[in-house]
């Protein structure tokens, strides 16, 4: 027992000491990177403000949300808690800006967060219809996984292929070259990542797992994350010179072995320094590798900066 609460005693610490650091570093420097202080008019269609002829798909900052489809997850102030990562439906994520979801499912086609379940995957594709039919030039990025330790709904490419087969860009490498402009009026990208069946193959409707790549850190340590996410984001190619997407997440994890175990307290850790890594990654050389930028609980701030460097790129300030 005695060496359980000296382990507390000693986590509570480098908490402290991270969050310090953090803090420490974003007084130290400036956040003022290119297009900082972008204000998005239109959120809901804010691809459509930009120079569609002159976006390239590899150029965006694509802002998205990690474990997307968890606002209505487990049961309200029991279990809720410990695994919602977002407040908002997935149409109020689209409309205020997301262009990237992250969903997980399960081999009845509800979506899931570990053991805990939501509602059918059918909820989100009609928000993902609904949020398109709305607007014309949002170009979105959907990644449908099975979730660690289920098994793959049946014949869940053919259900994607059906319901979304008007809005999908077919798996293609010239994409990435490619401008908003010249992809229209097809609209979404969709990454299906199944454990056991087929993944899609080149020219299918359906992109397949290596098209979206990150290095999930599995920590609650704010700092540790920050410098983990720089590190594997300076391993990655520039983005005018790679086939994939690669996500960074803002975010961090609460650990079974810490008192702390509720999600919200946990990623605030981190989400206060969403600009701070944007500049430090510019400041350290690696800018021109970000891409798709992902946080928990995603705000009108957290877009507004990715659109703002997203407009820079395409000004070549960046």
């Amino acid at each position: 027992m005695g060496s359980f609460f000296s382990k507390q005693v000693q986590r509570r610490k480098s908490i402290r000491a991270e969050k310090k650091l953090l803090h420490g570093l974003k007084q130290k420097n400036s956040t003022n990177f290119p297009g900082f202080d972008y204000h998005a008019d239109d959120r809901k269609n804010w691809m459509s403000t930009l120079a569609l002829e002159k976006l390239h798909v590899n150029q965006i900052i694509w802002p998205g949300t990690h474990d997307s489809a968890t606002n209505k997850i487990g049961i309200p102030f029991i279990s809720r808690p410990f695994a919602r990562t977002q407040s908002l439906s997935i149409y109020k994520q689209l409309a205020m800006g997301t262009r990237v979801l992250d969903i997980r499912v399960q081999e009845d086609g509800r979506v899931c967060h570990g053991i805990l379940v939501s509602y059918k995957v059918d909820v989100v594709i009609n928000d993902v219809k609904k949020f398109l039919s709305e607007t014309q030039s949002e170009i979105i990025i959907l990644e449908i996984r099975t979730e660690f330790g289920h098994d793959d709904p049946p014949d869940f490419d053919n259900y994607l292929e059906n319901q979304l087969g008007e809005y999908l860009i077919h798996q293609d490498d010239s994409v990435f070259n490619k401008t908003v402009a010249e992809l229209l009026p097809k609209r979404v990208i969709c990454v299906w990542k199944p454990r056991k069946s087929p993944q899609p193959k080149h020219g299918s409707p359906l992109w397949s797992a290596g098209y979206l790549k990150d290095n999930w850190v599995d920590t609650d340590l704010p700092e540790t994350k920050f410098e983990s996410n720089m590190k594997h984001l300076s391993e990655q190619p520039p983005v005018t010179s790679r086939k994939y997407f690669y996500r960074v997440e803002n975010t961090v994890t609460p650990q079974a072995d810490n008192p702390v175990v509720c999600v919200k307290p946990v990623t605030n850790r981190i989400r206060p320094y969403s600009r701070l890594f944007i500049n430090e990654s510019i400041s350290r050389g690696y800018g021109n590798r970000l891409q798709i930028y992902s946080t928990d609980f995603i705000d009108e701030d957290f877009v507004d900066a990715c659109i703002g460097l997203t407009n820079a790129r395409i000004e070549g300030k960046l």
